[in-house]
């Protein structure tokens, strides 16, 4: 798989002025949004979720710990992690590096990290497959990050890991505003479907 780099606008991302413009709009949109989505819904995509990754070998997977409003990956976790997958978790670096992964299981003990995220306190390791979270996507396979670029570095430095986007279909929106350094995810998982961006992208 070719060295991805998604659309979190970051500092020395090419973006034009009008470009990161329209990407914080999207994002000051999108977050008041999420406030209104119904957290029952998670349970319904981690079911999708775990129905397209049951096709795989178990390996080492890179979950979420959720912010406030996110989706709760944490049932999919350990339901993976009872099925023999090794379940890491993102450390959040200072910003101009990669994400961090540690090595989660359900009694592991968790400590806070920056922005007011939360990571076990395990070994570091490297996932075969990566879950994307993102705050806005389109059908084209774009997706709209908060701003810092961490999965844009972390999978650039991954090259060979599976990228699986997943969001609340309230997400989605029509167009993703592009930089020269964004590029598609290869699917997206909603609560109501799996989008295969390659089938959607206009010539």
């Amino acid at each position: 798989m070719a060295p991805h780099s998604f659309s979190d606008s970051m500092t020395g991302s090419g973006d034009r002025p009008e470009t990161a413009s329209d990407k914080r709009a999207i994002r000051l949109a999108m977050k008041a949004a999420l406030q209104q989505a119904d957290p029952s819904t998670s349970t319904t995509l981690c079911d999708r979720l775990y129905a397209r990754l049951r096709t795989l070998a178990p390996s080492r997977i890179a979950c979420v710990w959720p912010m406030p409003d996110e989706v709760d990956l944490r049932p999919l976790s350990h339901r993976l992690h009872e099925q023999g997958w090794q379940i890491l978790m993102p450390e959040t670096p200072p910003k101009g590096s990669p994400l961090l992964f540690r090595q989660w299981d359900p009694d592991c003990p968790m400590r806070e990290g920056r922005f007011g995220t939360v990571c076990p306190d395990g070994p570091i390791d490297v996932p075969d497959v990566v879950l994307v979270p993102m705050l806005a996507f389109d059908r084209r396979g774009y997706r709209l990050g908060y701003g810092g670029g961490y999965y844009d570095r972390t999978l650039a430095a991954l090259p060979d890991a599976c990228a699986i986007g997943y969001a609340f279909s309230v997400q989605e929106v029509p167009h993703i505003p592009v930089g020269p350094f964004d590029v598609p995810l290869p699917v997206i998982v909603t609560e109501k479907e799996d989008i295969i961006p390659a089938e959607n992208l206009q010539p």
